[in-house]
């Protein structure tokens, strides 16, 4: 290689093309790198995948994840039926709680194409007081974990940013809960405050805090004490910016997946406590509650119990792979 090649001027020498050390061919970008055209490949994957944020690479992982995909379509499907049931459920199935003019007639009825997942003991559809179900169940699913949340990160934030006596104090409040059995709690706090759909949720978000204080308490541990957080109190940044702006964003990745999951475990809890009789109260339908009507009819009449049990299984299932499929796309970790 002689030295004009090295010392290639485009200006001077347009059709003179540059080589690298190996003799091929490179080309110069706008900002004056070499690009090097190595045996003439190169590797778009890479590139594609290294230019991708956190939350676009999570994503891309969550996509590969067959069975976090099922979850989440069903997750979707089940909102858009709870959001939308007011619009077509009671002209096209029946009203969910009205009771038909002849009840003697429509109790009971197994499932067939007039009655899709058969009647109630009472008449009614059992296929529209389960997507009426679906909307107290996710809502209060929701409501009870974001009141979970909520708590939850302020405490276990402030745990674990200052420690010492705050840690001491929040840490040993939270064993306080768990040394109480979840569910006598729940009917305990239910019995104070009475049984009704607002309590339920109020309950269940009340009870579910400590574990989400844990997990986020262990999480801003493990990065409180990296370079940038030093670097942002250095500066002078206040401890509410440091948690915010430094803090919160690198420590949240767990608690979107806990999230997940426990919204579907405050699922299950709405629903027994409504089996109990403690939960949302008739003649709202209920998952729960279908099942506890469906006690007295196990053998004479499978369906009640069938159908509200396979929505509940599903439902929580869901949430539970949808929360396992988020684990594995945001363990940075994992490489393509």
């Amino acid at each position: 290689m002689t030295p004009e090649h090295l010392n290639w001027d485009h200006d001077k020498d347009p059709d003179m093309i540059p080589l690298d050390a190996g003799g091929h061919p490179s080309r110069q970008s706008e900002s004056g790198d070499h690009i090097t055209a190595s045996a003439g490949h190169i590797d778009v994957g890479e590139i594609s995948t290294s230019s991708r944020t956190l939350w676009g690479d999570a994503w891309y992982r969550l996509r590969r994840n067959k069975l976090a995909l099922v979850a989440l379509v069903w997750i979707v499907f089940m909102i858009l039926l709870a959001v939308t049931a007011d619009l077509w459920v009671p002209q096209t199935l029946g009203d969910p709680i009205v009771l038909p003019q002849d009840t003697a007639a429509a109790k009971l009825l197994p499932p067939s194409a007039d009655h899709p997942f058969g009647t109630d003991k009472l008449g009614r559809e059992i296929v529209s007081r389960i997507i009426y179900g679906a909307r107290v169940s996710l809502s209060v699913g929701v409501l009870a974990v974001s009141i979970s949340l909520v708590i939850g990160l302020i405490f276990g934030g402030l745990a674990a940013y200052y420690g010492g006596l705050w840690d001491t104090l929040i840490m040993r409040t939270a064993d306080v809960f768990f040394a109480f059995p979840y569910v006598l709690f729940a009917i305990t706090l239910i019995a104070v405050l009475g049984p009704s759909y607002r309590n339920v949720f109020i309950a269940i978000g009340i009870l579910g805090w400590p574990s989400i204080a844990r997990v986020f308490r262990s999480s801003i541990l493990s990065v409180k004490e990296n370079e940038y957080v030093d670097a942002a109190r250095a500066v002078g940044a206040s401890d509410l910016r440091i948690m915010f702006r430094h803090i919160l964003p690198n420590s949240i990745a767990p608690i979107v997946v806990y999230t997940t999951m426990s919204i579907g475990s405050a699922i299950l809890s709405e629903a027994a406590l409504s089996f109990l009789g403690m939960g949302v109260q008739p003649p709202t339908p209920s998952w729960g509650g279908m099942l506890s009507d469906a006690r007295a009819f196990l053998f004479s009449a499978p369906h009640m119990m069938l159908f509200p049990g396979i929505a509940i299984l599903t439902t929580v299932l869901a949430f539970v792979l949808m929360g396992d499929g988020l684990r594995d796309a945001l363990d940075v970790k994992m490489k393509d």
